[in-house]
């Protein structure tokens, strides 16, 4: 079986086209081609403004032009992931997709699916196409920039959309209606370096810890999964204070992008050559103690310890020692709960990357807070700001985004809930979301407007492991066209 089998198949088929579109984040020009053609195409009204949005809108079925105006919502880009060693060109590879059972992932889970947020994009688009139900004016907004800084909805051009509805399909967790999100935002640690002699009589290695679970930095961030950076820095820590700060490090890198827990992290590091086999017996150790910690939530980690040749050189010792220290006692994931929804985090913040530049002499440790209040979120990135201060780095911190509060009377979400409980018997969850949704944004655009967010269950979104459960796919889709249907006898 393959995805042109799947049903619904106008959804999967839609879908299907978009995997073969490359989309990364911040090169959105062939998507953006695809869904200008897709309304060429088909005879839909489309436009687009100077950030790069795409609108669309279809009007109402004869006899139900009085209904309220619904905008369906989706981002164009999709984050770049992929396993080692890197085979997959992102800007020009199509996405290669496999049917496992009931789950849809990338072909041998080589790289991210795309389903994030693709499929909401592909229902989208073939609710503009089906001809089976009745419906009220419907518009589409498909946004650039989504994953990397919500740069089409901080810039959404004046009038793309007029209404005042809007359903955002960006959301993972089927029979779950998200009514809010957390803001966030991005705080940097740059620590600037200066290359030593490598000191004589050391023995290197290449320290590596592989192959963490990982997963997104808002949405998975409860499940207590390791942070490889963290962990990285822990031995390293560990190692300073047993050999009374003999060691150098020479290269040290972790994680994959911003937006996702860190699942991979090394360091080149030297130490006494009479220390060479205690270092061997720490690893060992250090192994085993991640095996116990983390026994029910990850499994299938790996530490390893290579010999490497001797560096030209070394970080300084003073900068080596700042990195490590900070990395491994900065905040790091769930911060508190929230007190409005039970089980959901309030606030939490993500060691996310650590890059060594050696053309600049810098490294940079890059960190994401998120919060459902904006106090909070100001708070937890006020702590991370004065810690890499007092560890001697230069700090710098983006602009961030608004969270999403909670409407508890939404006129839209009343109509989702009753849709869902007459299709499927049952009342589904009505939660806020620990991630970036856009739906911030649009309400500093429009206060106005009456949002919920919904989509088919996702799984490991933002890793090579992403996977759609297909079943989910068919009922977030039957969902939808009735909540379409319903709003088309509102007046």
């Amino acid at each position: 079986m393959t995805i042109t089998d799947l049903e619904p198949k106008l959804v999967f088929g839609i879908f299907d086209e978009i995997t073969k579109v490359p989309r990364p984040s911040k090169k959105e020009g062939k998507i953006r081609e695809f869904l200008l053609e897709f309304a060429k195409r088909h005879n839909i009204e489309a436009k687009t403004d100077p950030i790069g949005n795409v609108a669309m809108r279809v009007p109402a079925t004869a006899g139900k032009e009085g209904a309220p105006t619904v905008v369906l919502q989706g981002h164009m880009d999709m984050v770049p992931n992929q396993t080692k060693p890197e085979t997959h060109n992102f800007d020009t590879d199509p996405i290669l997709t496999e049917v496992d059972g009931e789950w849809l992932h990338s072909k041998g889970y080589k790289t991210t699916l795309g389903a994030d947020n693709g499929i909401g994009v592909a229902m989208a688009l073939a609710a503009l196409l089906d001809k089976s139900y009745e419906h009220g004016p419907i518009e589409t907004l498909f946004t650039v920039d989504e994953e990397t800084g919500l740069t089409g909805a901080k810039n959404l051009g004046k009038d793309m959309i007029t209404g005042n509805i809007l359903i955002n399909l960006d959301s993972e967790d089927e029979a779950q209606i998200f009514l809010g999100c957390a803001g966030g935002i991005d705080t940097l640690g740059h620590f600037d370096y200066t290359d030593a002699p490598a000191p004589a009589g050391y023995q290197f290695f290449k320290f590596s810890i592989l192959k963490f679970k990982g997963g997104h930095s808002g949405a998975d961030i409860h499940l207590g999964r390791a942070n490889a950076n963290k962990q990285l820095a822990r031995f390293l820590f560990s190692l300073y204070r047993a050999y009374d700060g003999q060691v150098a490090v020479a290269d040290i890198n972790g994680g994959e992008l911003r937006n996702v827990i860190p699942g991979n992290a090394y360091a080149v590091i030297g130490v006494p050559a009479d220390k060479k086999e205690d270092l061997r017996k720490r690893v060992n150790e250090f192994a085993a103690v991640l095996e116990e910690e983390f026994s029910t939530i990850e499994g299938n980690q790996e530490v390893t310890l290579e010999t490497v040749d001797t560096p030209a050189t070394v970080i300084d010792a003073d900068t080596a020692k700042r990195v490590v220290w900070c990395v491994n006692s900065i905040p790091n994931a769930v911060q508190a709960m929230s007190h409005r929804i039970e089980g959901m985090v309030n606030t939490s913040t993500n060691t996310a990357l650590i890059r060594m530049d050696r053309d600049k002499h810098v490294i940079t440790v890059t960190t994401s807070q998120r919060s459902e209040e904006e106090s909070r979120k100001y708070d937890i990135a006020g702590q991370i700001y004065a810690h890499f201060d007092l560890s001697g780095a230069r700090v710098e911190q983006g602009d961030g985004y608004p969270g999403w509060t909670p409407n508890m009377n939404s006129e839209i979400l009343k109509v989702a809930v009753k849709a869902y409980e007459d299709l499927y018997g049952i009342t589904p969850l009505c939660t806020s979301l620990h991630a970036g949704l856009e739906c911030g944004n649009f309400l500093l655009n429009n206060p106005k407007l009456d949002m919920i967010s919904f989509g088919p269950t996702l799984r490991d979104v933002h890793t090579p492991k992403e996977s759609m459960h297909i079943p989910a796919v068919d009922k977030c889709w039957n969902h939808l066209r009735r909540i379409l249907e319903m709003m088309a006898d509102e007046k």
